[in-house]
């Protein structure tokens, strides 16, 4: 793909944000910000993040009485401002294609900027970006359903199709999560110790630069979510198979649309019923709303072996180097590992039949 091809992951330049240590910022100098750019002043709560500083800010109306949420998030100093602007172009193109969808939305400081930059306490620049707090229970702590998974592939869908005409540089950045470079992972997986998973990994690799990565390139492309996974989705509590959220859009890339659909179907593939089945349900639900070519859906199970390999890869990579996060990290790598054997079990012209019949290709 470009010089860096044949090159190790952990040789990649665009590897080492994922091991980049936490860089945080005190709340009083996020509380200096607040008043300075926002004119707010409420209570802060630090929040959790991969590599953004985030924190809930809680305002309380005078007149009602009623509190309103907003988050703040502090981009890390190892992001590129151009990356994070890629983000925050995102969010406000959603606003005007589809403001139906329930995504973040962004609140303008004082003089109508919607990202702040500023230098931190510890003399590195920062990204200031205030959003509105998306309410919702996380979908790992919601009752999973058929209904629920077919709302996530037509939420998806729309995003897509509202995503499709966006045009930014950092599109086109390297990207370690990115399922084009997925072979680029193979490194990691030679480390592995356990032969029987590491041959089970070799073997979606090889099935994925033989029938997917000669291919990708004929494919409708436009910039894509890229981390639809069931940890960036909420949930209507009182109708848990509603997706009321969708979060984290710091994984964007340019890629084959066909790409978002195979992040997504990865966290959806079930290991105790019919993992094929589900998945062609799944991609039938994505294509009544946006349609796919058959050329897309050929591609999709090898795309999904990939993932799911690069989720395993990556993950006990990262785990090794920050043993201080490793439960976290690795919370979806055994049943990445189920899903990658019930895939596996599966012949993918049998798989290319089934998910062709399911969308009538």
């Amino acid at each position: 793909m470009n010089e860096l091809a044949d090159l190790a992951f952990d040789q990649l330049p665009e590897a080492a944000v994922l091991c980049a240590p936490a860089a945080p910022v005190p709340a009083d100098w996020v509380q200096a910000m607040l008043r300075r750019h926002w004119g707010l002043d409420g209570a802060l709560e630090a929040l959790s993040g991969e590599r953004d500083s985030n924190f809930l800010l809680t305002l309380t109306a005078t007149a009602s009485g009623t509190s309103v949420r907003r988050l703040l998030k502090v981009s890390h100093p190892v992001e590129p401002s151009a990356v994070t602007d890629f983000q925050t172009q995102a969010l406000l193109h959603l606003a005007r294609q589809a403001p139906e969808l329930p995504v973040q939305r962004l609140w303008p400081a004082r003089g109508g900027a919607v990202a702040v930059s500023a230098r931190a306490p510890d003399g590195q620049p920062r990204v200031l970006r205030l959003l509105s707090y998306l309410e919702g229970l996380p979908m790992p702590q919601a009752p999973r359903s058929a209904a629920q998974r077919t709302h996530v592939a037509q939420v998806l869908a729309r995003l897509d199709r509202a995503l499709a005409d966006l045009r930014h540089p950092a599109a086109a950045l390297a990207l370690p999560w990115d399922i084009q470079r997925a072979h680029q992972v193979r490194s990691l997986v030679e480390a592995m110790a356990d032969p029987v998973r590491r041959a089970l990994a070799h073997g979606a690799l090889d099935l994925f630069e033989r029938t997917a990565l000669p291919n990708l390139g004929a494919l409708p492309r436009q910039p894509i979510h890229n981390d639809f996974n069931i940890y960036n989705l909420l949930v209507d509590p009182a109708q848990p198979e509603r997706v009321s959220g969708i979060l984290d859009f710091g994984d964007m890339v340019a890629a084959p649309r066909i790409d978002d659909l195979a992040v997504a179907a990865a966290y959806q593939v079930d290991v105790d019923d019919d993992a094929l089945g589900e998945m062609a349900s799944f991609a039938a639900a994505f294509h009544a709303e946006t349609p796919l070519h058959a050329a897309e859906l050929d591609l999709l199970w090898p795309l999904v072996q990939a993932r799911l390999v690069m989720v395993v890869a990556i993950t006990g990579w990262r785990a090794a180097r920050q043993p201080h996060h490793a439960d976290y990290l690795l919370r979806n790598n055994p049943v990445s590992w189920a899903r990658l054997q019930a895939c596996a079990a599966i012949p993918p012209q049998q798989a290319r039949a089934v998910l062709r019949a399911a969308c009538g290709c």
